[in-house]
C-alpha cells in the first residue's frame, strides 16, 4: 500500500489568512507615523488598554499584590494604572521595532551605558549571553542596541504565519541570526564562535528544564537556559536593562557579567539570573509586562493564584 501523501499548506496568500495580512497591514502603517504621533496613539491605546483588559487588569494586579506586598493599596492601585497605559506605548513599539525604517529607528533619543563589559568579553574571545526582562520595549530596544553592537535572539514561534514570517524577516533585518528556543545547538555553536545572544527568560515556561526559584520571593517557573548555555559555550552572562524616559528617549544598560556564573547548580543559576531581573524590574515597574500569568505554574500542593 502507498504512503498517504501528505496534506499540502495552504498559501498564505489564501483567503483564510485575508484578516490576518489587513491585520499586518495596519501594523505597517502605524509604524509609518511621525514620532510625535506615535505618541498621542500611545496614550490612546493605553487608556482603551485599562478600559477594555478587564481579565489581564486582573492578572496584572494580583501580580502587584504579590511582588509588592510593601506598596499599600493606593500605592499599588496607581501602579497599575500606570502599567496599562504603559501598554498602548508597548502595541506601537513593537509596530516601530518591527517595521520602522532605519532613518526612523535613527531618530529616537537613545544612550547605551556599559559596552566595555561586552568589549572585555570579546577581547577574551568569549560569547555573551544580553539577559533581560519582558519590558514593553524589549523588541525595540533590541532594534536600538543592534545600532551599536551585532546580536542575534532568541524567540517563540508565533501562531499566526502571516505574522510570524514577516516579523521573522524584519528581525533578521537588524539581527545577525534568530533561533527558537528548540535550537539550542545552533545557540551553543553561535556563542562559541563568539556570538551574542539576546533573550528574556523570565516567563511562565512548563517542562522539564524549568525549576522553581524566587521572583519577588514567589516561587516562579523558571527555564533553566541560561545555565545550560552558558556551561556549554563558555559565554558570559551579562544583564541587559532598558527603560523608556518620561521625554521618549531610551537608556539602555550592559551591566557587568555574573560572578562566578556558571557553577555546577542550575538551580542557584536560574535563582541567580532572576535576582537580576527583580533589580531591573524595580528600577521601571510600571514598564514591565505584569500582564503575562508569571505564575500560572506552581509548585506541587499549592493553590493556584490567578
Amino acid at each position: 500500500m502507498s504512503e498517504p501523501s501528505a496534506v499540502p499548506k495552504p498559501s498564505l496568500s489564501s483567503p483564510r489568512y485575508w484578516p490576518s495580512r489587513l491585520g499586518l497591514a495596519l501594523v505597517r502603517s502605524v509604524a509609518r507615523l511621525p514620532l510625535p504621533w506615535l505618541r498621542r496613539l500611545a496614550r490612546l491605546l493605553g487608556w482603551l488598554a485599562s478600559v477594555l483588559l478587564i481579565g489581564r487588569r486582573h492578572v496584572a494586579a494580583r501580580n502587584l499584590s504579590l511582588c509588592f506586598p510593601e506598596l499599600d493599596e493606593a500605592q499599588r492601585a496607581q501602579l497599575l494604572r500606570d502599567n496599562l497605559h504603559d501598554s498602548g506605548h508597548m502595541l506601537v513599539e513593537f509596530a516601530l521595532a518591527w517595521f520602522g525604517s532605519d532613518a526612523r529607528i535613527g531618530a529616537i533619543p537613545c544612550r547605551v551605558d556599559g559596552l566595555e563589559h561586552l568589549e572585555a568579553a570579546r577581547a577574551q574571545g568569549r560569547g555573551t549571553l544580553l539577559v533581560g526582562g519582558h519590558f514593553s520595549h524589549l523588541e525595540l530596544c533590541a532594534r536600538l542596541v543592534s545600532r551599536r553592537i551585532r546580536i542575534s535572539g532568541m524567540y517563540r514561534v508565533m501562531d499566526n504565519a502571516v505574522f510570524e514570517q514577516a516579523v521573522l524577516a524584519a528581525r533578521l533585518h537588524y539581527a545577525e541570526s534568530m533561533f527558537t528556543k528548540d535550537e539550542l545547538r545552533a545557540t551553543v555553536k553561535h556563542l562559541k564562535r563568539g556570538g551574542t545572544v539576546w533573550y528574556a527568560p523570565d516567563q511562565d515556561m512548563r517542562g522539564k528544564e524549568s525549576v522553581f526559584v524566587p521572583f519577588f520571593d514567589v516561587p516562579a517557573s523558571t527555564i533553566t537556559a541560561t545555565h545550560h548555555l552558558a556551561r556549554l559555550s563558555g559565554a558570559q552572562v551579562l544583564p541587559f536593562f532598558h527603560r523608556r524616559e518620561a521625554d521618549g528617549s531610551y537608556v539602555l544598560r550592559l551591566e557587568a557579567p555574573l560572578a562566578n556564573f556558571p557553577s555546577d547548580d542550575a538551580e542557584a543559576d536560574t535563582a541567580c539570573v532572576n535576582r537580576a531581573i527583580e533589580a531591573m524590574v524595580r528600577e521601571a515597574p510600571a514598564q514591565y509586562l505584569w500582564l503575562h500569568k508569571r505564575f500560572k505554574t506552581r509548585p506541587p500542593g499549592s493553590a493556584p493564584v490567578y
